[in-house]
């Protein structure tokens, strides 16, 4: 049986499961190991984002578009919509896998709502880039 997600810990093993599959996906696992170094602590930040994302939980310091158009830069603008409907497939899967509810679904509109506002910063930073 399916648990609902209700507490950090249930948020930590979902990103926790998540990220492994993305770090063995053929397509876009290389975007990821490349980039990161201490897997754990990525792993922690990424807790706090999706804890203070669904609970409130003010935890989580950073700035996702910021980041993500450092990392679309580093990878000279190749990431493309493609890859995030990868990553789109790869968090929903994991959540049908291991939660049901309400803030299973939450969790999956939110991070549809992500990843085209991260994608659609990331190619108006590419614009601005090339207009210098």
């Amino acid at each position: 049986m399916k648990k609902r997600i209700e507490t950090r810990a249930d948020i930590s093993l979902l990103v926790h499961q998540f990220y492994t599959k993305i770090r063995a996906d053929k397509e876009i696992g290389f975007y990821f190991n490349e980039i990161i170094s201490d897997w754990n602590a990525h792993l922690e930040k990424l807790t706090d984002f999706w804890e203070m994302n669904l609970f409130g939980v003010k935890k989580y310091n950073g700035n996702p578009l910021v980041v993500h158009n450092e990392i679309d830069a580093h990878f000279e603008g190749k990431i493309t919509s493609n890859e995030f409907g990868i990553w789109l497939n790869h968090w929903f899967q994991t959540i049908d896998e291991y939660f049901e509810g309400e803030n299973a679904d939450t969790l999956k509109r939110r991070a549809r709502k992500m990843s085209t506002f991260l994608y659609m910063s990331m190619f108006q930073h590419r614009q601005k880039e090339s207009e210098i």
